[in-house]
């Protein structure tokens, strides 16, 4: 196998972020100890970036640039952007998160890289639901609703012992005023979570 080979496989089917079981997959008839060693060729060339054990960013040819969100959905599956990156990216709070933080059904994960510092929240799985795919410099993202992006964030404060000061955090008024009430109701029962402070907040 050379990287030729590799890049049109990749190209083709859009994996611009793989895993070794990847490749494996695509060449069923390579050895995995050979793989490893022409892994390890490729990084030190650098045409690929481990962004974490085992998963990897293909920057050559080109640096493709990959949005940030696209990547923390794929670094940890599965996974929807949430809490602070979410709620900065509808406006909710003013200033983008110093991480991007996601909701998972695995467990708790932080991981960095030369892309920054991604967060891994765990919820059940009947939790893990209101988001949608957004499209992004032609990235399919997953990300959660505004209404679901708020009752995460306010449910993992509540869920940390932290009173929840809506002037200290920063959050909107007017942007969570035009959120739609019914679907904050309805997230925030899956966490069997009060929304009193919000509304006395809104008054």
């Amino acid at each position: 196998m050379n990287f030729t080979d590799l890049y049109k496989i990749l190209e083709k089917k859009r994996y611009y972020l793989f895993s070794f079981e990847d490749l494996l997959t695509f060449f069923p008839n390579e050895n995995r100890n050979n793989l490893k060693q022409i892994i390890f060729r490729w990084k030190i060339k650098g045409w690929i970036y481990p962004l974490k054990k085992g998963f990897y960013e293909l920057i050559f040819p080109e640096d493709l640039n990959i949005p940030d969100m696209y990547i923390a959905n794929n670094l940890y599956r599965p996974s929807y952007i949430s809490l602070e990156t979410a709620l900065s990216n509808y406006s909710i709070i003013p200033e983008v998160s110093m991480a991007v933080t996601s909701i998972t059904t695995k467990p708790t994960r932080k991981f960095r890289n030369k892309h920054g510092l991604f967060i891994y929240h765990t919820v059940k799985p009947c939790v893990f639901m209101g988001y949608y795919v957004e499209r992004q410099e032609n990235f399919d993202i997953f990300i959660a609703e505004p209404e679901k992006a708020l009752i995460d964030f306010l449910y993992f404060k509540a869920y940390r012992g932290k009173k929840i000061d809506f002037q200290e955090e920063r959050i909107s008024k007017e942007a969570v005023g035009r959120l739609k009430k019914k679907k904050m109701v309805k997230y925030a029962k899956l966490y069997n979570f009060s929304l009193k402070e919000l509304h006395a907040y809104l008054r």
